[in-house]
């Protein structure tokens, strides 16, 4: 670490380099303040590009020199910081230094666009590294002889992404299925068509919105989960430790989660089909005057196997989104206890938008398909 040096004017040059912890931090702490002695209104510059690592005893320097500084008059200004001493100060939050540091210049249009780009395009290159890895270590885990997966983490995971997710989807979709029939019963109504209602809340709830609406909900409720619990791993070094430990961690976080939903997803859509069409089968029977028998018969008769199996294939696909989003999130992680915040929040919003964005395309593929 280089020592303070002055500059005429009352000007003070910090240029600490190497580490800046708790075994140079004395040393240095004492230069400044003799540097600081009897000096009237400092112009303070600290300088912190050449700084290699730094704890808490660092931020908390820096954050003592601020107080120093501003109670005898001063101003003190930051004018570079490298990575460690950038992500130290917003770990610690020493919010007055970090402060202090001028706005980098605003990139030009197309750099700015080229950037967002080449970052879309490195993270779809990472996603697919996470799902293949996540397929490899799955067949490796079922048909492998070495790494066998353990039945009972996936069990726990079934329990808690289907299990008990069983209940808002049931409610939810019992719900939309009586919205969306008794928004329909009255136009129906007006043509003589009641008998039809079976045909549009079947169709509606086995193709459409059974698979999304169990998605949506999927993937506020156990996506951001997924998103949580890693990256609060990532944060305290977890995953760091089972890499020492010889373990994989997208074979030991990732690969459980991925069957568990994989298996449970279809499963809660099927119900949520159900109950849609039976909130339907009640606007029809007490509000249409439709006969049981008849939206039964009616119901049979216009639902057909493809229907039900479309809804099935979205509900794979949007289950595989939710997981895969929610991990690539999580082990993506930085900067703290907000950056956990940060990944949960995106997993959710990115979550929500790839799988109406999947619902689209392949409603479209089913539909020219035919």
């Amino acid at each position: 670490m280089q020592a303070p040096s002055d500059t005429p004017g009352s000007v003070l040059d910090l240029r600490p380099e190497g580490p800046l912890d708790r075994g140079t931090v004395p040393r240095f702490h004492r230069d400044i303040v003799d540097r600081l002695r009897g000096v009237k209104h400092p112009d303070v510059r600290l300088d912190l590009a050449g700084v290699t690592a730094m704890d808490s005893a660092g931020a908390a320097l820096c954050h003592v020199v601020q107080t120093m500084v501003s109670r005898q008059g001063g101003a003190l200004r930051l004018t570079g910081t490298s990575l460690e001493a950038r992500e130290a100060l917003s770990l610690f939050r020493v919010r007055d230094v970090s402060a202090s540091e001028p706005p980098p210049p605003r990139e030009p249009f197309f750099e700015r666009l080229g950037g967002s780009v080449a970052g879309a395009w490195e993270a779809a290159i990472e996603l697919l590294v996470l799902f293949t890895d996540t397929l490899h270590y799955t067949f490796l885990g079922l048909f492998g002889r070495n790494e066998k997966l353990r039945g009972a983490t996936v069990v726990e995971q079934m329990v808690r992404i289907g299990l008990e997710s069983l209940g808002i989807v049931s409610l939810i979709s019992l719900l939309v299925g009586l919205t969306v029939a008794l928004q329909s019963a009255f136009q129906l109504r007006q043509f003589g068509a009641n008998i039809y209602i079976a045909d549009l809340i079947g169709i509606a709830m086995t193709r459409e919105m059974g698979p999304l609406m169990t998605a949506i909900l999927i993937a506020g409720r156990c996506g951001s989960s997924v998103a949580a619990e890693i990256s609060t791993m990532v944060i305290t070094e977890e995953v760091d430790a089972l890499k020492v430990m010889g373990v994989n961690p997208v074979r030991y976080l990732v690969v459980p989660r991925f069957l568990a939903i994989t298996l449970t997803q279809p499963l809660l859509t099927v119900m949520a089909d159900v109950l849609g069409i039976l909130g339907g089968f009640f606007i029809a029977v007490t509000y249409l005057q439709v006969g049981a028998t008849p939206f039964l018969d009616q119901l049979t008769s216009a639902l057909q196997v493809k229907d039900i199996l479309t809804g099935l294939v979205k509900s794979v696909a949007f289950a595989w989104i939710i997981v895969f989003v929610g991990a690539y999130r999580g082990f993506s992680v930085h900067g703290g206890a907000e950056g956990v915040g940060r990944a949960t929040t995106s997993s959710v919003v990115q979550a929500i938008f790839m799988v109406i964005a999947a619902d689209a395309f392949f409603s479209l593929l089913f539909y020219f398909g035919e």
